[in-house]
């Protein structure tokens, strides 16, 4: 239960850090497309990845 458990959040940390990756490579405009902005990037991401 306890590997479990680490195993699931190394899975969601490398989800956030993915998630990263690809939304910095959008450009401004896209980010819009989608209601964000460079600033909110970490905070989607982080959202995504907890689900």
């Amino acid at each position: 239960m306890f590997i479990t458990h680490i195993i699931a959040r190394i899975q969601a940390w490398l989800r956030y850090r993915r998630n990263i990756e690809v939304l910095s490579q959008l450009t401004d405009r896209e980010l819009a497309d989608i209601g964000l902005d460079r600033g909110s990037i970490e905070q989607a991401a982080r959202q995504v990845a907890a689900a």
